[in-house]
């Protein structure tokens, strides 16, 4: 070989290999770089207390929680209250967020993790000068059986895409909360009626109206002012006794047409209860799934004990501790039902479904009354746990 030609071999040798360990030393420092980021903060360091609104924004939807004094309100839905518990878990979750995977992808590859266009889901914590002190760009989930390919199949979340800057990570949880849609954070809690007493329903059409009362919570109900020939019928009557006793609504109507939602002729509903607190409530028509529903919340609550005729004095200072720590528990419930007033709600029909029972539909057929099985469906069909018909048995 002659020695020109050893020379370049030997150049082209010390180029390849200073080029192969320039390389590796590449790739050491990249997985040195990836581990060092494993397990870190995603947000970083940051001054939680700046943080003054919340701005979840995808593609043309958004909604802003803000904080309004010493509240959280739901802009998009007239300042409504947000739930406190969803709000704050969310937040617990961003602070919390850690690298589970550092992704190194280009500009190109985005659209597949959805972490660009009306896919990606932008979070924005926002100060009070309106700009974002943190923000995030949430993409495709990750789920079990998926794995970590965005392009996997089914599962279960346990992961999702997020963007902060140009970094982009997998994290180990899917963050399924965050939606913009304003119904998803307002507060649900609605009225809790408590053992029912009297029941008035009126009716747009009046010979479909009632009234029930009973003498307590365990007691049976009876019918105001029958007429001749009616009879209730016992077991269309169980859902009385637990009337809006967990109520709850699914959205706020902001500026509610009265009579597109049938609200200037409503089933309206008289709840008295054996604590004294009367619920009146009005009824819309049906709108898909939910009804309008507008209430009103009154109480005649004593302010003070009646001691007992028999009281002894060593138990005074029991007995009225227990009184007021009762009496301040109602008067906080009621200054939170009749903050209610000012609204009108889209209750499910499941809900407001006994509110909307007629007369009639309570009555005991003549056949009940003889003992014959009622062909028009009646009686123990109503009950709430009604018998199975069993395989093969004759309608």
């Amino acid at each position: 070989m002659k020695p020109k030609q050893l020379m370049v071999l030997l150049v082209a040798a010390l180029v390849l290999g200073g080029g192969g360990l320039w390389v590796l030393k590449q790739r050491s420092a990249g997985f040195d770089k990836s581990r060092s980021a494993m397990g870190g903060s995603v947000l970083g360091p940051f001054d939680g207390a700046k943080v003054t609104a919340i701005r979840i924004q995808q593609g043309s939807n958004s909604v802003n929680v803000v904080r309004d004094g010493d509240a959280w309100v739901v802009r998009e839905r007239g300042n409504y209250p947000a739930n406190l518990a969803d709000l704050g878990t969310f937040l617990q979750k961003l602070d919390g967020l850690k690298v589970a995977r550092p992704v190194n992808v280009g500009a190109s590859r985005l659209p597949m993790l959805e972490l660009t266009g009306n896919a990606v889901t932008v979070v924005d914590l926002l100060g009070a000068d309106g700009k974002p002190v943190k923000s995030l760009r949430l993409g495709k989930q990750s789920t079990k059986g998926g794995g970590e390919d965005p392009m996997g199949g089914g599962g279960f979340p346990d992961g999702r895409y997020v963007q902060v800057g140009d970094s982009v990570s997998l994290v180990g949880d899917p963050l399924s909360t965050a939606k913009p849609s304003p119904e998803e954070w307002i507060a649900k809690e609605f009225i809790k009626v408590e053992q029912p007493l009297a029941v008035t329903i009126t009716q747009p059409e009046a010979t479909n109206s009632f009234s029930l009362t009973r003498t307590n919570e365990f007691g049976e109900w009876a019918l105001v002012a029958p007429a001749a020939g009616e009879t209730l019928d016992k077991n269309k009557l169980w859902s009385f006794s637990s009337l809006l006793g967990s109520a709850s609504f699914t959205d706020v109507i902001l500026n509610p047409d009265v009579a597109a939602l049938g609200l200037d002729h409503p089933v309206t509903a008289q709840i008295k209860t054996a604590g004294g607190f009367t619920y009146d409530l009005k009824v819309g028509k049906a709108e898909g799934e939910n009804h309008a529903v507008q209430v009103a919340v009154s109480a005649d609550i004593p302010k003070e004990r009646k001691p007992g005729a028999d009281e002894k004095p060593e138990d005074k200072e029991r007995l009225d501790k227990e009184f007021k720590e009762k009496l301040a528990k109602q008067e906080q419930k009621l200054k939170a039902e009749q903050a209610l007033g000012k609204w009108t709600f889209k209750v499910s029909k499941w809900t407001v479904e006994p509110l909307l029972k007629k007369r009639s539909e309570l009555m005991a057929s003549a056949n009940a009354e003889s003992g014959k099985p009622d062909p028009a469906g009646g009686g123990a069909d109503e009950s709430p746990f009604p018998l199975p018909k069993l395989p093969g048995a004759k309608e």
